[in-house]
């Protein structure tokens, strides 16, 4: 009788024990995946990051460039088209005429357009 209750409370803390290393076992696991949660929340930023840059540099840049660009050409153009009213030669000028004949056509087309979708009021 008095080795069965030796043996019960070997065996109640060795339970006891168990259940403790279970337990901590349990915590370093969920610290663990705390730690990798975190990781992988890092990477997610640096891939965003690393995104954003090569957007800017691959895209957003030469389209900014290309854009300034145009705007210069669209301001040599006003500007031309501006002088045409003080050139002695206006009376027959190709491209003043050229530009007249592109904006009647700009209406035609527009006029057609206007037609054909039946929104015409």
């Amino acid at each position: 009788m008095f080795t069965i209750e030796w043996t019960s409370v070997i065996l109640g803390m060795l339970t006891m024990l168990s259940s403790f290393g279970w337990l901590f076992d349990r915590r370093r696991h969920k610290h663990e995946m705390e730690g990798l949660r975190a990781d992988n929340r890092q990477k997610e930023m640096n891939l965003g990051k690393d995104y954003v840059t090569e957007w800017r540099t691959y895209i957003a840049e030469p389209l900014e460039r290309e854009v300034g660009e145009l705007r210069m050409e669209v301001k040599k153009l006003r500007d031309a088209i501006q002088r045409i009213d003080r050139c002695p030669h206006r009376d027959n000028c190709p491209v003043l005429d050229g530009l007249r004949d592109d904006e009647e056509s700009g209406d035609e087309a527009s006029g057609d357009r206007i037609q054909e979708s039946g929104d015409e009021r």
